[in-house]
């Protein structure tokens, strides 16, 4: 059965055009009410990140939840992985997170945890669905879910965050750029490195409701590169909007990835005896990657692009570090799901024990060049077509066993992929385009 509001990673969209309306999430907290919390007195927790749409949704939330007799526990602004760590922490039913992640403040969503901290499997996002279609209905009065704000949420995450990297870990001396992307973490992650003794040059951390990764942040990280010059920082740590995809900067103010940063906590794991099961990485991951893994004796899978994949695979193949290119990066031995704060400590964790800057870790790797080319399309392209299989081949012949070719259609818009690795820069750009161009006549349907 399709799901018909929830796509890879909730339910998104443009704040007051359904689904994103007040109207359908007070609907959507009663049906999720129903499946998540069904016994008598069950209970949630809801956190949000720092849009102004957020208060309207929090709103609505609250009341379907109550209409269906399930008690609500709100959290504020608070980062994504740490409403799934407090949903576990509390015993709740579930969690709620009000966030559209890295989009701009005026896109929001809506996604679930289960009570372990986890993201839903499809089949329970298939049956809030069905509930959906059920006429809105309210329980009893004396039955009506109440609500209650939690005011320490933010000091007992704080605490889960410095618990993920060993005691003894002092970083004073240390000076690090933090952008917080006027988002949710923007309180709990000056914190945590604060007291781990570091010296903190914070920006990001003022949020005005509109604000949000506005120039600021994991997907626009060069107020991360100048300040870390600026201030003579040692390294930088930019979050996304809800706080769970992070990209670093070394002292130069150089970029390292989700694939390096990857790669840094893999070896740390494998040189402390903690690794187990292979490292779990998409589709979309650097073959360079691979390639460093399997020099180190380290396994790499890749899984289909989300990190809902990575982390089924992981599970799967009993693995406990995974990541994605664009930052998401799960240490599945110390947590849940994708979270930037912990994945930034294990990578402090890891400067502080060896001695080596930022910059000396990431060289463990090469990254191969890699184009990525998106492709606009108006209606479905069939990418095992003729001519665009023959583009294919050719390049994956000229690329041989040093390259890698991939075509996928977006699950979020209307755009073709195209995914072109290999060793030369030049060579790459020009076999990324020649096949977007077939990509393109296809769509045309020449």
């Amino acid at each position: 059965m399709a799901r018909k509001h929830f796509g890879t990673d909730g339910i998104r969209g443009r704040v007051g055009v359904p689904p994103m309306s007040a109207d359908f999430v007070l609907r959507l907290g009663r049906a999720a009410g129903r499946v998540l919390a069904p016994k008598s007195g069950g209970r949630v927790l809801i956190g949000k990140d720092t849009r102004i749409s957020g208060y309207m949704f929090e709103s609505a939330l609250e009341a379907g939840f109550a209409a269906a007799g399930v008690g609500v526990r709100l959290l504020g602004p608070m980062p994504t992985p740490g409403i799934a760590y407090l949903t576990r922490a509390f015993r709740a039913d579930a969690g709620v997170v009000i966030s559209a992640s890295h989009n701009p403040f005026d896109d929001n969503g809506i996604k679930f945890f289960s009570r372990e901290g986890k993201k839903l499997p499809d089949e329970v996002e298939l049956q809030i669905e069905a509930e959906l279609e059920q006429p809105f209905g309210t329980v009893a009065s004396a039955s009506l879910g109440k609500a209650e704000r939690i005011d320490d949420a933010a000091g007992r995450y704080i605490e889960f965050c410095k618990s993920t990297v060993p005691f003894g870990l002092n970083l004073r001396g240390m000076k690090i750029a933090l952008d917080c992307a006027h988002g949710a973490a923007y309180q709990v992650a000056p914190a945590v490195l604060a007291e781990l003794g570091a010296t903190v040059h914070a920006i990001g951390v003022r949020p005005d409701g509109l604000n949000i990764n506005d120039g600021f942040g994991s997907t626009a990280p060069r107020a991360l590169q100048e300040t870390v010059i600026e201030h003579d920082c040692d390294v930088g740590i930019a979050l996304d909007g809800d706080g769970d995809r992070l990209v670093m900067a070394d002292r130069r103010g150089e970029l390292v990835d989700g694939d390096e940063l990857t790669f840094i906590i893999a070896c740390a794991r494998k040189d402390a005896g903690e690794l187990k099961g292979p490292v779990v990485g998409t589709l979309m991951s650097n073959l360079g990657l691979a390639q460093a893994l399997a020099q180190r004796g380290i396994g790499f899978e890749r899984a289909m692009v989300g990190d809902r994949h990575v982390l089924a695979l992981l599970e799967e193949k009993g693995g406990v570090i995974g990541g994605e290119s664009s930052g998401h990066i799960i240490c599945l031995d110390r947590t849940t799901t994708g979270d930037g704060i912990v994945a930034a400590l294990q990578v402090l964790a890891r400067i502080s024990a060896s001695g080596r800057l930022l910059g000396e870790l990431r060289g463990g790797m090469q990254k191969y060049p890699q184009k990525l080319v998106n492709v606009r399309t108006e209606r479905k392209v069939d990418l095992g077509s003729a001519a665009v299989a023959a583009e294919v081949a050719a390049v994956e012949r000229a690329l041989g066993q040093t390259g890698r070719v991939l075509l996928r259609a977006s699950g979020t818009e209307p755009v073709v992929r195209v995914m072109v690795e290999g060793q030369d820069e030049r060579e790459v750009e020009q076999h990324a385009q020649r096949i977007a161009e077939a990509v393109r006549l296809a769509a045309a349907g020449a």
